[in-house]
């Protein structure tokens, strides 16, 4: 045989091996999806499923209690849950600021973006920094419009007016001089009590939207090696955005029954999606371009208020307030606490590809 026939003939001995090579290796190394395949998945999912709820139930209700019940124990003084309550906040602040930056814009950017959908429309402007932008702008006017009208009405409110000969209009004035701070006291505590309820309000309205499409995503999923590291993962997200959530909820000093509504309202939240995402996964598609723009367009909301709430309302309203100056211990601690909530929420990204 000459050289050049079993060169050739090596050629194509190879080249008929290497085929089918080529074309496995696109495939996974797991059986084809047949009947029994796809029935098996599906059960594993569902177990996992299930325990995602119940984990993500119980991290969830547990970080939101825990500022809370922090608040009620006796066992703290008033300087030292002061401080705590610092510490709580700037973690929490944290932990929402990387959840906007890190967990939900990129996802958001990645929805509107996709070559699922007209890349002249789609494609041509960044569509999911705009609109973090503009919702980050109607959450500054929001806040903004309520604050003054809430001023406004507090300036209208009728001041008592004393009647009667001199000195009881003279000894009027001065009752009305001497209790004069007291009022404005009053007025600006109560100015700031209203602003920790818009805020925590807000804050919680922007926490519940992703909560929503997050458990929607997971409840879609039907491999289950996809659900295992999510359910540490959100289990851990969830509780840490319950923290920050569970610190603004205490500052507002709501009745117990409008705290009960908001706890239940974000614990249940993320179940919720889960099972919604249960119910329409047969016929969900992700990848279709109206799941994509929906996704895309709450997701890019959602960022911009928690953006706008971790700097403006939490970090900027703590980190200027005059006692973190006077102690340069408190200071550190809070500058760290920012850091390790932000941390978290970032590794918890990496880990659980969130």
């Amino acid at each position: 045989m000459s050289p050049q026939l079993f060169l050739l003939l090596k050629i194509t001995t190879l080249s008929i091996l290497v085929q089918p090579t080529l074309i496995l290796a696109n495939c996974t190394c797991e059986p084809q999806d047949n009947k029994y395949n796809h029935q098996t998945k599906h059960k594993a999912a569902l177990s996992y499923k299930l325990i995602a709820i119940s984990s993500i139930l119980c991290s969830s209700a547990l970080g939101v209690i825990l500022p809370i019940l922090l608040k009620n124990f006796k066992s703290l003084q008033k300087n030292d849950y002061s401080s705590l309550q610092f510490l709580i906040k700037a973690f929490a602040a944290g932990v929402i600021l990387a959840t906007g930056f890190i967990h939900i814009l990129p996802d958001a950017f990645e929805s509107l973006t996709s070559p699922c959908l007209s890349e002249n429309l789609w494609g041509s402007f960044p569509f999911a920094g705009f609109v973090a932008m503009m919702s980050a702008i109607f959450t500054l006017m929001m806040e903004s419009f309520a604050t003054g009208y809430h001023r406004r009405a507090e300036l209208r409110k009728a001041q008592p007016v004393n009647i009667g000969d001199d000195d009881e209009q003279g000894q009027g004035q001065d009752e009305h001089i001497a209790h004069g701070p007291q009022i404005l006291l009053e007025r600006s505590d109560s100015s700031s009590l209203m602003r920790h309820r818009l805020i925590s309000q807000v804050l919680e309205l922007g926490i519940l939207v992703h909560s929503v499409i997050i458990g929607i995503s997971l409840g879609t999923t039907e491999n289950p090696k996809t659900i295992k590291p999510l359910i540490i993962a959100l289990s851990f997200h969830q509780f840490f955005e319950g923290m920050g959530l569970g610190g603004c909820i205490s500052q507002a000093k709501y009745k117990a029954r409008t705290i009960i509504i908001m706890v239940l309202f974000f614990t249940v939240t993320t179940p919720s999606g889960i099972a919604i995402g249960m119910m329409i996964s047969k016929g969900y598609n992700e990848q279709s371009s109206t799941a994509l723009i929906v996704q895309g367009v709450l997701n890019s909301a959602s960022a911009g208020i928690l953006i706008y709430m971790a700097l403006v309302d939490l970090l900027a309203t703590d980190f200027m307030d005059p006692k973190l100056y006077t102690s340069f211990k408190l200071q550190i601690s809070a500058n760290v606490s920012l850091v390790l909530g932000a941390a978290c929420m970032s590794l918890l990204a990496k880990w659980g590809g969130t």
